[in-house]
């Protein structure tokens, strides 16, 4: 692999910093907020399809998991929440544009060396809001580590043909980083790139896939584990 490889793309969420997390608990404040309204397996569950449903119309990222908290909390309680509730949940989501830029173990070391060695170009490849993964990249403090940031609406092959064509490389010469099956590594693979699956203490339920094999693809347990694959 290492001998055809032009570019190492990362995933930011869950790869460079901790994210869901954040996610859970904003999750878990609002379910307990709602709780007159149902009990918490309802209110999640009501809430994940209020988001597969918005989607297509809103994409990812904090801004599109606040509106669906919103409209989910009009749902269930049949518009009779009240408005202080709904400005306690605009709240919730305004947390998560703000929250802080926890660097997972080994992301600093390991761009360190990579940027020092100079072999690779060096990519952020993330998904969702284009204003807030910009925010929490430069809190990161990691914005100098990069030739390139792509934020993509979503991740799958038109959009990693999207980013081989802005960065003028063949398949074969790209390796995704990411903790995600399904947005990171598989559709890398699809179009004949190479992943590197880093898993992530939790995942959100939209992007659990089941596990598999394949030759253009290596798993290790923290980041830093990837400098002995080049």
């Amino acid at each position: 692999m290492k001998e055809l490889i032009k570019v190492i793309a990362f995933d930011a969420d869950d790869t460079l910093w901790s994210n869901e997390p954040f996610f859970q608990e904003v999750e878990k404040r609002y379910v307990d907020l709602l709780k007159p309204y149902g009990t918490a397996e309802e209110i999640s569950a009501a809430l994940f399809q209020t988001e597969m449903n918005n989607l297509r119309l809103l994409g990812y990222g904090a801004k599109a998991f606040t509106l669906s908290m919103i409209e989910t909390a009009l749902q269930i309680s049949n518009r009779e929440i009240a408005p202080a509730d709904i400005q306690q949940i605009i709240s919730l989501g305004k947390s998560l544009l703000e929250m802080p830029v926890e660097l997972l173990p080994g992301v600093k070391e390991t761009l360190d060396t990579l940027r020092e060695e100079g072999k690779y170009k060096l990519v952020v490849a993330t998904k969702g809001d284009s204003l807030d993964q910009e925010n929490k990249l430069a809190r990161s403090g990691l914005s100098a580590y990069f030739d390139h940031v792509e934020v993509m609406p979503d991740k799958n092959e038109k959009a990693y043909l999207r980013l081989l064509q802005i960065l003028q490389i063949e398949p074969s010469e790209l390796v995704m980083i990411g903790n995600s099956l399904k947005s990171d590594i598989q559709p890398v693979l699809a179009i004949g790139g190479y992943g590197i699956h880093v898993p992530f203490e939790v995942m959100w339920q939209h992007e659990v896939v089941d596990a598999f094999t394949h030759e253009h693809m290596r798993q290790v347990d923290r980041l830093d584990e990837v400098l002995a694959l080049f």
